[in-house]
């Protein structure tokens, strides 16, 4: 009975299917990317629900006509560049300076703007209120943060003898901007409006992503009673979403791989999220869809004041950040069904990181611990091998002695492995006991905004790229680096190590598989490569150290019999 078979079958079939995805994702034609302006135009307000606002109209800003020219200013801080524009206010554009782009290494990143249509989008529910598509105008004031803490830029639109100022405040040392609306009703009648908080983007993943790895972009809302969930476009498309029901609490965000904004409104109030699609994919643009929140605000009374404020997040998903602004919005992070396992390890290897001071150096350490912590099963596993490797001939023998006669060979094996104290599954299950934690750490490893752009030795200025020290192969864009060499070196090594399977076939198996690994792995974020590199190396050096002392013992065994 040779277990092998099947296992070796599982990891060819799983390698098949991964490379197939791959090329599948990395020949899609890449999308136009679309102008500012239009993003700040995208679909109409939301309507609230006759549960949360049982006497709310239909929204008339959403047929207001657009101004002539919608101008923008900009606004900085010691952590951002944003833009607003005066078209509902909007903020339009939002560059992060700390981090590159993943495109071009020269320019900042980008979150909003010229890359996706995407924008985080505000406005008032009620009759002759300011929406999205208002005219504002800017209100004098500092567009710099400079030395202050903090920086208010306010913007005002004036409607049926209702004055309604939109104020952002932009705080230093932060990635949190308070969005809010202070409303003077000169009417004669008293108000009650509500508030819509909305993030609108198109469904084009963030561009310079390894077309080897699939990180979720979209929609995510989380609640006390229901917890953190994600939500497809396509299931916006399909109009199967489905959002909380009269939630006193939760955000909502718009998550992408490493950066997240999210409108997180406090305290425990009546609220409404939606999401929706707000406009088809068309001439080669992406659809674009829209995920947000709508609030009550107290009634104004005639010549009387009243207002409303909720945070906007938007930044990187710096997971100690996240628990700071709101419950569960680390969960953004998402390791999925591994994150009991994934949470303990990114906690260990940030503490590694603040005794070593590189992330790089980080993995490594972290990699000789999880191999010290199952030393043990992988002894056992490499003790297996060598003793399939010493048997090797004799079950060959056995093979092809008994070829016809299957169930006799089949018997004679497993007294063969009975006699010599053999687990034919020996070499698996070791193994197999290990791979959620390694597949938790690879999660970890591709999630951590924190590897991004982080260098680590000579060539690698960048863990969560690509390697590519000797360049890029024209035509199919693949990265050619030394990392994913040595992992297929490491691999190779490994190969030779194991016993040889009876069967040829699968023996020619055993040769292509650490060809087939390194062929994606050129396309893995270096930062992953370097874990696998370190952890082949180490398993190498076990491996070796166990095969000869069993090979030592078995040798000193037949010399004492002789």
């Amino acid at each position: 009975m040779d277990n092998r078979r099947l296992f070796l079958f599982i990891i060819f079939s799983v390698s098949i299917i991964m490379l197939w995805d791959a090329w599948v994702k990395h020949n899609q034609p890449k999308d136009a990317p679309a102008a500012v302006a239009a993003a700040a135009q995208q679909g109409a307000a939301p309507t609230p629900s006759a549960a949360l606002n049982a006497g709310a109209a239909a929204v008339p800003g959403a047929a207001l006509p657009a101004p002539v020219k919608a101008e923008t200013v900009t606004v900085r801080t010691d952590l951002m560049v944003a833009e607003i524009s005066t078209l509902g206010g909007d903020l339009v554009r939002l560059e992060l300076p700390a981090y590159k782009s993943a495109v071009d290494a020269e320019k900042p990143f980008v979150l909003f703007g010229e890359e996706h249509r995407y924008s985080a989008q505000t406005g008032l529910i009620g009759d002759g209120l300011p929406n999205h598509k208002s005219a504002f105008k800017l209100l004098p004031g500092a567009l710099e943060l400079g030395d202050k803490d903090q920086l208010q830029v306010r913007l005002q639109a004036v409607a049926d003898g209702v004055k309604v100022t939109k104020v952002y405040t932009f705080h230093k040392g932060s990635f949190l901007v308070d969005v809010g609306y202070e409303i003077e009703n000169g009417g004669a009648k008293a108000i009650t409006p509500h508030a819509y908080f909305q993030l609108a983007r198109d469904e084009k993943a963030p561009e310079g992503e390894s077309s080897m790895v699939s990180v979720f972009t979209g929609p995510a809302l989380y609640t006390e009673q229901e917890k953190f969930h994600k939500i497809a476009f396509s299931d916006i498309e399909k109009g199967k979403a489905k959002v909380p029901q009269n939630p006193d609490n939760g955000w909502v965000a718009m998550v992408q791989h490493y950066f997240v904004s999210a409108f997180v409104p406090q305290g425990t109030s009546p609220r409404e999220f939606f999401v929706r699609k707000v406009e088809a994919p068309a001439d080669g643009k992406p659809g674009v869809y829209s995920a947000g929140v709508i609030v009550p605000v107290a009634q104004i009374e005639a010549g009387a004041k009243g207002g409303v404020t909720v945070p906007l997040f938007a930044g990187p998903q710096i997971q100690s950040q996240l628990k700071q602004v709101a419950p569960g919005l680390d969960l953004v992070v998402d390791y999925g069904w591994l994150t009991v396992i994934a949470a303990p390890i990114f906690w260990a290897l940030e503490w590694i990181h603040k005794l070593v001071g590189n992330w790089g150096w980080a993995i490594v350490v972290l990699t000789i611990a999880l191999k010290l912590i199952f030393f043990p099963l992988s002894a056992a596993s490499y003790k297996s091998m060598a003793k399939m490797r010493q048997v090797t001939p004799r079950l060959q023998h056995i093979k092809e002695h008994f070829a016809n006669d299957r169930q006799r060979m089949n018997q004679e094996m497993m007294e063969l492995y009975r006699k010599e104290k053999i687990n034919p599954l020996g070499g698996c299950l070791p193994i197999l006991i290990q791979i959620p934690v390694f597949i938790a750490l690879y999660w970890v490893l591709l999630g951590a905004v924190e590897m991004r752009s982080a260098p680590w030795v000579g060539w690698i200025h960048d863990l969560s790229a690509p390697d590519s020290l000797f360049g890029v192969i024209p035509g199919i864009h693949m990265p050619v680096g030394l990392l994913p060499i040595l992992m297929v070196a490491t691999m190779f090594i490994q190969t030779k190590l194991n016993p040889t399977p009876p069967d040829p076939m699968q023996a020619k198996m055993m040769l292509m598989m650490p060809f087939m690994f390194g062929f994606m792995f050129f396309f893995f974020p270096s930062g992953l490569v370097l874990y696998w590199v370190v952890n082949n190396v180490l398993s190498i050096a076990q491996q070796w150290q166990i095969t000869r002392m069993i090979e030592q013992g078995g040798k000193a065994a037949n010399d004492a019999k002789a």
